[in-house]
């Protein structure tokens, strides 16, 4: 059941992703240059408080975390930090193969 669940999530990230995908090459088309968007801004947008309350958890908790690490994954397109979520969690909790020749209990 968990299983199910955490590839409901997966999917759903990789839908959203899809979506960002789309979004992003129809306004890369009006415009005529290749236009991302980028994860923080995107969060930014969508609830800007809850961002700046991560920032400042990261840099009280391990600093290093927020220059390295979340900065990095703040600045990379959206539809890309989604797919590889989805991905992951896809690929993470598969149903298991079948064993030959044994019964599973």
């Amino acid at each position: 059941m968990i299983r199910g669940f955490f590839r409901l999530i997966g999917l759903l990230l990789l839908t959203g992703g899809f979506i960002f995908l789309v979004y992003d090459g129809a306004r890369s088309v009006a415009d005529g240059t290749v236009q991302w968007t980028r994860l923080g801004d995107f969060w930014n947008d969508f609830h800007q408080s809850s961002q700046q309350a991560v920032r400042v958890w990261a840099e009280q908790t391990a600093p290093w975390l927020w220059t390295n690490v979340l900065k990095l994954l703040l600045a990379q397109p959206t539809f890309a930090v989604l797919g590889v979520l989805g991905i992951l969690l896809m690929l993470m909790f598969r149903p298991r193969k079948p064993l030959i020749g044994y019964a599973r209990d």
